[in-house]
């Protein structure tokens, strides 16, 4: 069984949140625990039809971003990694820094210092050099950085197509087998 952490920030795009859990919620030795910011509940709602209380419908496990004493804030707690999707610059920067004031930026922080698997989906254009600085430091100490940014060699004809094929990158990065897109195969 995968133990696997989903963390949505308030970052536009919790679509992305939301479809890795779809996606996780299909697989039988998958299990979820789920952290939804403040700021992910407040742009749910304005960028979807689902609200927060559906979304975790979708998980095994929910966690109270304030809630410091969890499971996940321990390294004990035996995960197989953390996704945090999407991650806005302010989550970047707090687990850039080790700010663990709220619980997704602390289960980052221990996944980090687990050495175990961290994949941050950040969600901002343009970028500037303190940006760029965070994602630098975030992957020296061994995060993921795995913008949603969209291929088109397997023909996307929807919004859906779109965002799948991110999912299904992240599910790479996890060693979870899909079919969320084609891939490419060559000429």
């Amino acid at each position: 069984m995968k133990r696997i952490i989903v963390g949505i920030s308030g970052a536009s795009g919790t679509i992305y949140g939301v479809r890795l859990l779809e996606a996780l919620s299909r697989i039988d030795d998958v299990e979820t625990h789920l952290i939804i910011s403040r700021g992910a509940r407040v742009t749910m709602e304005h960028e979807t039809s689902m609200t927060p209380d559906s979304v975790e419908r979708l998980a095994h496990v929910i966690h109270s971003p304030d809630n410091l004493a969890a499971c996940v804030s321990s390294g004990s707690f035996k995960t197989d990694g953390m996704v945090v999707a999407p991650c806005s610059m302010k989550s970047l920067s707090m687990i850039a820094y080790s700010i663990d004031d709220n619980l997704l930026i602390r289960a980052a922080d221990v996944i980090l210092k687990e050495r175990r698997k961290l994949i941050l989906v950040v969600r901002e254009t343009p970028l500037h050099l303190g940006h760029l600085r965070q994602m630098t430091r975030v992957t020296e100490m061994g995060g993921i950085i795995l913008p949603p940014v969209p291929s088109f060699y397997h023909a996307p004809e929807t919004l859906d197509d779109i965002v799948n094929q991110s999912i299904g990158k992240i599910l790479d990065q996890l060693g979870i087998d899909h079919n969320l897109f084609r891939r490419w195969t060559g000429k």
